[in-house]
């Protein structure tokens, strides 16, 4: 049976996800919707779908199965809830909902009408991840973890990742650099957090944003999360460094170092290419051949959790 695709946004996660649908012979892409017809219709024109504006037609639609959902976080919550009561399966880039609450509800909603629900987390397919799940057992047990991503914009773009009510806060919005430590180290114990904007309200918009986070997880272990993007930063890192007492290990998107008793060597890490496309697949199978995914919607939502715990910590600072 071919499973009929909708999606929802027309950015670069959308026009993977277009591409992987038509890929493969099991799923056809119905329609695309999004506030810009003209890309829409960019979207839609290499595979004859058919072009709409607004996505609540999209999801009533009973011409779709499967609604994938690739807009702004602030809307994430709400079209999955429609998707969900118009009896459609669920794809979602992360976060699920800025609201924990609300992403817990929505999960339980869609046990509730027997439709799959995923949420999108591609880091941990992504060569940085597995090279981290290869090599910590060497350097084991850990005790320390450092990871620090800077993106420097100049000029910022005037897009909704800068924009607070549509992003959320820095770590929710970015909640995958939470959700790689949790899923290696497991539960949190406590947290802390410091941030910093550089606003432009005039243009209704952030010009940058620092954003770091403590935590103490209940294993023992320690980790620093440094995320910050904007005008105000001068040199890319992108950098996760894990101490262990029996090594170091330190990875980027361009390779590693292992370093232990035996001396410094050189990681290969592979790339992200492809990864959409891997996740796509993996959906199809799992609809189609029931095979499992690689991620629980309850380990989305617990690191969901995590981050909004230091949004809190945060304001609580003032």
């Amino acid at each position: 049976m071919t499973i009929r695709v909708g999606i929802i946004g027309t950015g670069f996660a959308a026009h993977r996800r277009a591409e992987a649908f038509a890929g493969d012979k099991r799923s056809q892409l119905v329609a695309v919707a999004g506030s810009s017809r003209e890309r829409v219709e960019e979207l839609c024109q290499p595979y004859s779908a058919e072009v709409l504006i607004d996505w609540e037609e999209l999801v009533r639609r009973d011409d779709i199965d499967l609604v994938t959902i690739c807009t702004t976080n602030n809307l994430h919550g709400e079209i999955v809830r429609k998707a969900l009561e118009n009896c459609k399966h669920v794809v979602v880039e992360y976060p699920l909902s800025l609201d924990p609450t609300e992403a817990e509800e929505l999960v339980a909603f869609a046990e509730m009408k027997g439709k799959l629900l995923h949420v999108e987390h591609i880091e941990l397919l992504g060569g940085v991840h597995q090279a981290f799940i290869q090599r910590l057992p060497i350097i084991s047990p850990a005790f320390y973890v450092h990871y620090v991503t800077i993106s420097p914009k100049h000029p910022a773009p005037r897009k909704w990742s800068y924009q607070s009510d549509a992003f959320g806060f820095p770590l929710v919005g970015a909640l995958s650099r939470l959700h790689r430590l949790i899923d290696r180290f497991g539960e949190v114990a406590s947290v802390r957090g410091r941030a910093k904007f550089w606003d432009a309200p005039e243009l209704g918009y952030y010009k940058a944003c620092w954003c770091e986070a403590q935590l103490e997880f209940t294993s023992g272990v320690m980790g620093e999360v440094v995320y910050a993007k904007g005008e105000m930063f001068w040199q890319a890192e992108n950098q996760l460094a894990i101490y262990g007492e029996k090594g170091t290990l330190i990875l980027g998107s361009d390779g590693g170092i292992l370093i232990d008793a035996d001396g410094e060597k050189a990681i290969e890490v592979g790339g992200r290419r492809g990864l959409f496309a891997k996740d796509t697949t993996m959906v199809l199978d799992r609809l189609s051949e029931g095979k499992p995914l690689y991620l629980a919607n309850s380990d989305s939502v617990y690191t969901l959790k995590v981050a909004d715990a230091i949004r809190k910590a945060v304001m609580g600072n003032g």
